[in-house]
């Protein structure tokens, strides 16, 4: 199961519905209110659990070749060998476009100088006089890396989930995409060339929840990974809920969607510009506009009318923006805050004046981009931070890619023999209240009662 979608119904006009929540205070503006008020893609994944935990189970049993049969009956692929070889890495990059590979490049140092930032430091604590804990945070092993394939190529996704990795000290990564057919039966050629840039030799050509199960369970060419990360379509969420436990998972990533906080100083045709660029991704995108001034959504609908016409993937923006976008019009900006926050949107853009107050005092957004010249697409390749970001509301409680799902926490006890016993009454105390009396014996055969009474 791939990426990809089916074609789109024909469309020639749209204009976005206008959710009037004028009047209504900012307080009552809560999730539970706005729950089925908000314009969002319905995304079944319990239902798509059910396809996909058969697949899964069978790549478990079966490894590769099932992962190779099921490469056949969805990407009509017919693979020898699931993983690419080192000529054709090397060949991707060596015939990439060299524009494509400088702005990769250019990506990639961003996005190490941002990821790095994020390592923590070890940290030494002294709970008690004789008694140290330390905190190590160590890499995991190895780390699987998921990169859609559908309807256009990510090799910048390449970027976003193998730099915050090697940032972490992961020792080995290796990269999964769907094969495709006009390519040979291999993964995208930029998808390629970005792992050549990035040192990945490791690239298997399997797409969707086959490729989850060979990272979560191991085949005959691809050893077993400890934590997956990377976006995908339903069946990727679908394998990554089910394989949840077996592997480490970054989260449900599902369509894209942004969320637009504007005022009267918003330039219209940046709005229209923003929203139609994420409407680009994917039809089941989710666009919301939540403003403060009842003029922008008129202004920003001429705009949509003026630039859709002109953009390479109109029937699947209107497609998007019919069927999962709207204006919320508010009473003021700690009202539009609470939509936002409420929408917990993956990204979300800040287009007010004073824009950087307004970004401080969000509390839900998987990545906040502020004032005119911070649109998401800078995000999507160039900031430095991570595109692989909490969709579907899940910002509520889901952090965007960063290097700690690379990183494990390990804590490290030492304790002398004094203070060992100076503590020992509580763990008697404890222990006996829990009926565990062998964690007692296990404190007291090193300090026993009689010897810390002299």
């Amino acid at each position: 199961m791939t990426s990809d979608n089916g074609p789109s119904p024909s469309i020639t006009r749209i204009d976005l519905p206008l959710i009037d929540l004028r009047g209504r205070d900012a307080a009552g503006l809560t999730r539970r209110a706005l729950d089925g008020v908000l314009p969002r893609a319905a995304l079944d994944v319990d239902r798509a659990v059910e396809l996909v935990r058969p697949i899964t189970e069978d790549v478990r049993v079966r490894g590769g070749a099932a992962v190779r049969e099921y490469t056949r009956r969805f990407d009509g692929v017919d693979l020898a060998h699931t993983r690419v070889s080192a000529e054709a890495i090397a060949h991707a990059l060596a015939t990439i476009d060299p524009a494509v590979r400088d702005a990769l490049e250019e990506a990639a140092r961003r996005a190490r100088v941002v990821h790095e930032a994020q390592l923590p430091d070890r940290r030494d604590s002294l709970p008690a006089e004789g008694l140290t804990v330390s905190t190590r945070f160590v890499p995991v092993e190895r780390a699987g890396v998921y990169v859609p394939g559908g309807l256009v190529a990510y090799p910048s996704s390449v970027v976003m989930n193998v730099v915050p990795a090697q940032a972490a000290g992961v020792d080995s990564i290796a990269v999964a995409s769907p094969p495709q057919k006009e390519f040979g039966g291999l993964p995208h050629p930029a998808v390629l060339a970005a792992c050549a840039l990035l040192g990945i030799t490791e690239v298997h050509a399997v797409g969707g929840a086959q490729a989850l199960a060979m990272f979560a369970y191991g085949t005959d060419e691809c050893a077993p990974a400890d934590v997956i990360t990377g976006p995908g379509n339903v069946y990727v969420a679908a394998a990554k809920r089910v394989l949840q436990g077996v592997v480490g998972i970054d989260g449900e990533n599902g369509p894209t969607e942004i969320g637009i906080i504007a005022d009267h100083s918003a330039d219209p045709a940046h709005l229209a510009a923003d929203l139609i660029g994420q409407a680009e991704h994917d039809e089941l995108a989710a666009c919301l506009l939540i403003t403060t001034d009842q003029d922008t959504p008129a202004r920003v609908d001429a705009e949509l009318h003026r630039q859709i016409p002109r953009t390479k993937h109109k029937e699947r923006v209107l497609t998007a923006l019919g069927n999962n976008a709207g204006y919320v019009l508010v009473d003021d900006i700690n009202a539009a805050r609470a939509v936002s926050d409420a929408w917990a949107p993956e990204h979300l853009e800040i287009q007010t004046d004073d824009a950087a107050k307004v970004a401080s005092k969000i509390r839900n957004a998987g990545a906040i981009f502020v004032g005119p010249y911070s649109p998401v697409s800078l995000g999507d390749y160039l900031a430095g931070s991570n595109h692989v970001l909490p969709t579907g509301g899940t910002a509520r409680h889901t952090s965007g890619l960063s290097v700690y799902p690379y990183l494990k926490v390990v804590n490290v006890i030492e304790c002398d023999r004094d203070s060992l016993a100076a503590v020992a009454p509580r763990v008697d105390a404890l222990g006996g209240a829990e009926d565990l009396a062998a964690h007692v014996a296990a404190v007291r055969v090193r300090v026993p009662k009689e010897a810390q009474a002299r």
